[in-house]
């Protein structure tokens, strides 16, 4: 597995993302382009900015059983 923290992959990714378009296919999964950046900008703002509150113990839970398998 790449490590996102090298600079090198870091570049990489983010040459992926310069070059995602409006008319950009998902290669799999149904999210548009603008659909994944806005989900990977929630998980990064949740993260670094703190603007979305954390789960509770029971959103915990159920990520845990039904998101991890």
């Amino acid at each position: 597995m790449k490590n996102i923290f090298e600079k090198n992959i870091s570049n990489e990714v983010i040459e992926r993302i310069n070059r995602l378009t409006p008319e950009s296919k998902p290669q799999w999964g149904k999210m548009s382009a603008d659909q994944m950046l806005a989900h990977c900008n929630v998980a990064y703002e949740l993260h670094h900015e703190k603007i979305h509150k954390a789960p509770n113990a029971f959103t915990k839970l159920m990520m845990k059983l039904f998101v991890n398998q």
